[in-house]
């Protein structure tokens, strides 16, 4: 079927003014607004750089493609860390007769789109293929304008828009001497019952503009889209030698990050390998299991495992991993810091206790809350406390006791990034199950949504704060009832974490910052003790040189600490991928 066949209603597209014959120069800096973005045509531009400005000028949320660059190696440089080159093919279909009327095409009907209506369906087809969206109202606007086109496929017997395809006249848009036409955004929708309707749209297509005089018609395919070349070559399309290129973004991500990672990564290395990918920085997974990785870009390679990295020197990384250590450097540079002594004789462990009347008892060097036993207030349990501390390091450290909220603060190239409130574990009763059985429970959600990186401990901790509170495992509490499990608030050990970022109070910023200085380490994770996070007085008690950045989204530490490593890379916004066009 035939343009020229279609009902009164599309004639508009049929009366537009016949092109002047005579031979007319190539009109400079051409582009189109399509909705979704812009197609560049990048033969109209005089220097690569002009082309790299242009698509520099991306709106967000949007996908510009710069078409017909020849020489891409020249705009790549104008921003290497900014554009790629699109890994797809050139097809090209010269227009010599009709296609449409070759196929049969009951039951379906192509026609330009002539309702609102069916400019929302357009936009509804590419949602559902999971293509970049467009705007309605751009294409019920230039419905009628001569560079652009937007076909819709009818089911005759629904009346439903099943199909829909772009195309750009290029001798319209920019006095192509070569008359040329191209092809875009074919969408076929997925609950689609009649096969053959994407055929039927290249075909209506090509037909559309052989009518308007064009030589050929361009279409754009994924080097990898074997399916689609095939259907192309069997319309006539061969392939023609030219380059296309993007914007790093969200929506492109697939097409330069490379193949995913095979590696199964823990979520504190897996956050940052993906906030690198997606700036194009090469990641080498050296070990997946305990988080080792290499980023490199360029000639830069660095060495991290997970937040940790190069960047921080040993002895920076020994200052923050021996607690002692950590409140000397502390203490001296005037900071506040718990009392604290390294536990020793007997007696010289109970005058400590009883001076400050409540204790914290912990290893000198560990993680994740191992071995910390809270608020310990008799000889006979700073005893235990200390023989549990021993099992994971031969030093332990006694502190004082500072009850308040437990206030992680992330400071990333010596400025304040996050900051979040943990708290410890807690239970509800049922009435029915005794407390060993709901903490058993908690535990196993708490590692299910974690992916295994926090659980609740049945230790020394859990044991004395059941009994505080005169409870023990076998205990049953009644309905509705709060029961606190463990004293410290790590997350590893079950605790739930609260971003505060935005109530944090100045003073605890300056000190954080302060702190990470003087100990000169370029990622830090400071554990403070609060009144309130909007308030100034505090303690700090720990400082962790691996500080999970998972833990503090969405605050931006993933992106920061990607910036920090290397701060000529480009941040790619978080965005929804809808899939290549």
């Amino acid at each position: 079927m035939r343009f020229s066949d279609q009902p009164p209603s599309y004639q508009y597209l049929q009366g537009l003014a016949a092109k002047d014959e005579a031979a007319r120069p190539m009109r400079e800096n051409a582009s189109v607004l399509c909705g979704w973005g812009r197609v560049i045509m990048g033969h109209t531009f005089e220097r690569p750089e002009q082309i790299a400005q242009q698509m520099l000028r991306e709106k967000p949320g949007k996908r510009d493609i710069a078409m017909y660059v020849s020489d891409p190696h020249l705009v790549l440089a104008a921003a290497p860390q900014t554009l790629f080159l699109d890994p797809s093919d050139t097809y090209r279909l010269d227009l010599e007769k009709p296609l449409l009327e070759q196929v049969e095409t009951e039951g379906v009907t192509v026609e330009p789109v002539h309702t609102r209506e069916q400019a929302e369906a357009v936009n509804d087809l590419y949602l559902k293929r999971e293509m970049v969206p467009t705007d309605p109202e751009h294409i019920w606007k230039t419905r009628g304008d001569e560079e652009l086109v937007y076909l819709v496929a009818i089911e005759e017997r629904t009346g439903n828009v099943v199909g829909t395809v772009m195309g750009i006249d290029h001798v319209a848009l920019f006095d192509d001497p070569s008359g040329g036409s191209s092809l875009w955004c074919l969408s076929v929708d997925p609950q689609a019952t009649r096969p053959g309707i994407g055929e039927i749209l290249v075909r209506a297509l090509a037909d559309y503009f052989l009518e308007r005089g064009c030589s050929y018609m361009d279409l754009s395919v994924l080097h990898n889209n074997e399916g689609a070349k095939l259907l192309y070559k069997k319309l006539g399309f061969r392939q023609v030698h030219t380059f296309a290129i993007k914007n790093k973004n969200a929506y492109n991500e697939n097409l330069f990050l490379g193949p995913e990672l095979e590696e199964d990564l823990n979520p504190y290395a897996r956050i940052i390998v993906d906030e690198a990918r997606s700036r194009g920085i090469s990641v080498e997974i050296l070990d997946a299991e305990e988080g080792y990785f290499r980023l490199s870009r360029g000639g830069r390679k660095i060495d991290c495992r997970e937040s940790l990295s190069e960047l921080t020197s040993a002895v920076a990384m020994s200052r923050c991993q021996d607690k002692f250590v950590t409140h000397r450097w502390l203490s001296r540079a005037g900071l506040r810091t718990p009392s604290f002594m390294v536990a020793g004789a007997t007696d010289a462990n109970v005058a400590f206790l009883e001076k400050h009347e409540a204790v914290v008892v912990k290893p000198a060097i560990g993680e994740q809350g191992a071995g910390i036993t809270v608020g310990v207030r008799t000889p006979e349990a700073l005893k235990d406390a200390i023989d549990e501390a021993r099992r994971y390091h031969d030093r332990v450290l006694l502190e004082s006791f500072h009850p308040g909220e437990d206030l992680r603060i992330v400071v990333i190239d010596f400025e304040v990034v996050a900051a979040a409130v943990r708290k410890p574990p807690e239970v509800i009763g049922d009435g029915k199950l005794a407390l060993g059985e709901l903490i058993e429970k908690l535990s196993r959600r708490r590692s299910a949504s974690s992916q295994g990186e926090s659980s609740i401990p049945v230790d020394n901790d859990t044991l004395a704060c059941l009994a505080e509170q005169g409870l023990d495992l076998d205990s049953v509490i009644e309905a509705g009832s709060v029961v606190r499990v463990r004293k410290t608030a790590n997350f590893h050990t079950g605790g739930t974490i609260s971003d505060v970022t935005a109530d944090l109070h100045p003073e605890l910023v300056k000190v954080a910052e302060r702190a990470a200085q003087r100990l000169d380490i370029p990622v830090v994770g400071l554990d403070f003790i609060v009144t309130a996070p909007d308030r100034e007085e505090y303690v700090i008690i720990e400082a962790n040189e691996r500080v999970g950045l998972a833990n503090h989204e969405p605050q931006p530490t993933t992106e920061r600490f990607v910036n920090l490593l290397f701060p000529l890379s480009v941040s790619i916004a978080d965005s929804k991928h809808y899939g290549d066009r």
